[in-house]
């Protein structure tokens, strides 16, 4: 017998020690599983590889310097920022937080008047931390605690460290939200499909339990590696689609197998070694997909793909194992409770109306009409959705990439609040200036160092996109070269204070900074194309540049996750493609199944541009439009969608393959295969866009992204994919279809184990559908 009909057996015999396994393993991790975002961090956007990561770290080691700062932005419409008591007021609201020992520095709109708003009634004071980004939200409700209200200022709060509490908070309550939302829906979907409560309820409970088991998973795991705090909408959404899908899967074909005369016993191995198979392979190469990520070097996107890839496993070991057992105990009463629809009250309460229709209405029914028109016409239905699919798609191809800002939140928050504020009332250039990590041949300040240095800047300030360069050979415009070369003769002596203050943060031995402030916006195409001009110029005369700052830090984000993902695709197309090589037997399936899935995947990149680069269906969605499209975006659905549009080409082609090893006819086999799988598969399909839909609801643009580009690209795979192209594909191929030719292996089961399984079906085999004829000369395939 098979390896999988042996499992279903052995599943059946021990029925009560897996079900009773499982509830001490669900019992255990409940406690744990909601305290996995305590352990898991807001950021991760990052790579240590990036030359504004390593810019970064030489400033810090060199110059000290801290760029982990939480902005306090005072409001008034009374005063100016320029009045006593705008200033007084503002003094007294930070005095207690002066006196905080994680608050290294402060630098106050006092101290630097760029810090106050062009109509001069606003100004943000810099608190400098000395902790680390990922811990400073940590800090967050103290420092609150600390800041006094003030009698005739507004206070508002930004920077990094609120940006990453907001983050935290903002995914929590979406994550809450969508499981308010995607579990009753799923369960109605359920009933609607079983027309019984326990069917419908297992699939659910399967779901859930793999959902908490895979978040206890993650708990442990974020205390051994860090882990993005998205982890937790992935393990949500995969854990609770997957394990709904599967187990449909399953008990759909336990209910076909009892409705045909089979006992318990038998009707569970027949599913695990038929949809179990299916779901096995299925769950394997969606995990190919999701491990795709593990090969960037963003944090974010490694945890988001081991987190994914550790609950996919967890569905396809509770469908495999506890579901059986389930139905094992359940038996005959997987029909009890019946759900009665008026219109189908006719139908026989035992069995669903997807299996009843596919397998009782031979000559009649939207599937078999369905397989009847793909089978007749495979030409003028390939071509039309062909044109469709890649239409769809085209607005792909004027894609803008960025890296998160705050803008990927929702308005209400304070981060989110602070950067409207500063970028509305201030000038938002001064406080994301372009930062260069520069080193010479020996100290900084001698003299050829600083008339090289002098002559750089200059080139720097000529550029016709520079506002203004901030160095030490730049601090005054009256100074010249011979001023500056005396001035710093005798570093020590300089008595003006701006200067000596500008000099001690600025150098250090051989390492030196400067600000250069763009005229334009950090994400507008000059300021990018600006950093670019300046890492592509060298310095000269043995000198050195790092450059860092929000736009280089955007523009290494970008080409550290389109460097990485073409390698990531590739190890994806290559070991699905070997799996399912080995699952179908055939050279041109597997191949066919991936060109498919990129069919439906740049569908859904061409939407995720239209919706959230240009803004279609804003107001309807609740959000912003970016102008641009998140970076990680475009990866992380192309790793999701991958394996989970494989997920359904596995099921129906999995039937197509019973029916081939049956009949031998390659156009019987499709219409059969479609004819039986096409209303589950559309079920199942309904299922994951309402749980990924469910995320759409989500505040944060970039989950919402992920659960609207999923439910859009699963909605297109499941009907115009699975249900036409994929027909239409195979009636043109023919029996190329099943070509093999590697040696000692062969299209149909050879050895005993799977031929059992194919004499199995053949002989409990209720369901026919006659050749469908071939209008062209030659017969049928």
């Amino acid at each position: 017998m098979s390896m999988f009909y042996r499992l279903g057996k052995l599943v059946t015999r021990y029925r009560w020690f897996i079900v009773g396994f499982w509830f001490i393993a669900i019992a255990v991790a409940l406690p744990f599983a909601p305290q996995a975002s305590n352990v898991l961090l807001p950021g991760g956007f990052t790579s240590p590889d990036a030359e504004s990561e390593q810019a970064l770290t030489l400033l810090a080691n060199r110059l000290r310097l801290k760029v982990n700062i939480v902005q306090v932005i005072f409001t008034s419409s009374r005063y100016s920022a320029y009045d006593a008591q705008f200033v007084q007021e503002a003094q007294q609201s930070l005095a207690s937080v002066q006196r905080m020992p994680e608050v290294a520095s402060i630098i106050s709109f006092t101290d630097n008047p760029r810090q106050i708003s062009r109509d001069r009634h606003a100004a943000y004071v810099n608190l400098v931390l000395n902790s680390d980004p990922n811990s400073s939200p940590k800090l967050l409700p103290e420092l609150q605690r600390r800041l006094h209200p003030a009698a005739d200022l507004q206070t508002s709060i930004g920077g990094g460290p609120v940006f990453y509490q907001d983050i935290q908070t903002v995914s929590e309550n979406d994550l809450r939200r969508a499981e308010e939302l995607a579990f009753p829906f799923a369960v109605i979907a359920l009933l609607l499909v079983f027309r019984s409560v326990v069917a419908a309820i297992l699939p659910a409970l399967v779901g859930g339990g793999a959902v908490i088991v895979s978040l206890a998973l993650i708990f442990g795991l974020g205390h051994i590696t860090d882990l993005s705090i998205f982890v937790l909408n992935i393990t949500t959404l995969f854990g609770l689609g997957l394990g709904v899908d599967y187990s449909l899967f399953m008990v759909s074909r336990f209910r076909e197998e009892l409705a045909q005369g089979r006992s318990v016993e038998d009707a569970v191995a027949m599913t695990v070694a038929t949809a179990g198979r299916a779901v096995a392979f299925s769950g394997f190469t969606v995990s190919i997909g999701l491990a795709g990520l593990i090969f960037f070097r963003i944090n974010m996107l490694r945890s988001v793909g081991l987190g994914g890839v550790l609950v996919v496993l967890m569905a396809v070991f509770a469908a495999l194992t506890l579901l059986p057992a389930t139905l094992a105990i359940t038996g005959a009463r997987i029909n009890a409770f019946p759900v009665r629809i008026p219109k189908l009250r006719k139908q026989k309460a035992t069995i669903g109306a997807v299996v009843e229709a596919a397998r009782t209405e031979t000559h009649h029914g939207f599937w078999y009409r369905l397989s009847h028109l793909v089978m007749r016409y495979p030409a003028r239905i390939f071509i039309p959705v062909l044109l469709l699919l890649v239409a769809l798609g085209s607005p792909f191809l004027g894609v803008r990439f960025s890296a998160p800002d705050a803008s990927i939140l929702p308005a209400s928050v304070p981060s989110r609040a602070a950067f409207d504020l500063l970028n509305s009332r201030f000038n938002a250039q001064d406080s994301a200036p372009i930062l260069i990590a520069l080193q010479t041949s020996g100290d900084v300040l001698t003299p050829g160092n600083i008339q090289n240095l002098y002559h750089y800047v200059q080139r720097i300030e000529a550029d016709p996109r520079v506002a203004r360069v901030e160095s030490i050979v730049s601090a005054d415009p009256r100074f010249t070269l011979a001023q500056y070369e005396a001035l710093y003769a005798h570093p020590q002596l300089v008595s003006d204070p701006y200067l000596a203050s500008f000099l001690k943060i600025s150098v250090a031995g051989n390492t030196t900074m400067i600000q250069v402030i763009s005229k334009y916006g950090a994400l507008d195409q000059r300021a990018l194309q600006l950093v670019q001009t300046i890492r592509n110029t060298a310095p000269g005369n043995g000198m050195k540049a790092l450059v860092d700052g929000e736009t280089a830090a955007n523009i290494d984000y970008v080409q550290s996750l389109y460097s990485d993902f073409p390698i990531a695709v590739l190890m994806v197309a290559v070991t699905t493609y070997i799996v399912l090589l080995f699952f179908f037997r055939s050279v041109f399936l597997p191949l066919k199944a991936i060109v498919m899935n990129t069919l439906s995947i740049l569908a859904s990149y061409g939407m995720l541009v239209v919706i959230f680069q240009n803004g279609f269906l804003h107001q309807f969605l609740n959000f912003t439009p970016l102008g641009f499209v998140e970076a990680s975006g475009p990866i992380l659905l192309f790793c999701a969608l991958f394996g989970l549009s494989m997920d359904y080409e596995v099921f129906l082609l999995s039937r197509v393959q019973e029916a081939f090893w049956q009949t031998g006819d390659n156009t019987q086999a499709v219409a059969l295969g479609l004819q039986r799988s096409g209303g589950i598969i559309t079920s199942a399909a309904v299922i994951v866009v309402v749980v990924s839909a469910s995320f759409a609801t989500a505040d944060m643009i970039l989950v919402k992204a992920l659960g609207l580009g999923m439910a859009l690209a699963v909605a297109l795979d499941a009907t115009l994919v699975r249900g036409l192209l994929v027909p239409a594909t195979m009636r043109l191929l023919g029996n190329w279809n099943w070509w093999l030719p590697i040696a000692g292996v062969q299209r149909r089961p050879s050895t005993h184990s799977e031929q059992f399984v194919v004499d199995q079906l053949a002989a409990h085999e209720s369901a026919s559908i006659p050749p469908v004829q071939d209008t062209r000369v030659g017969g049928k395939f």
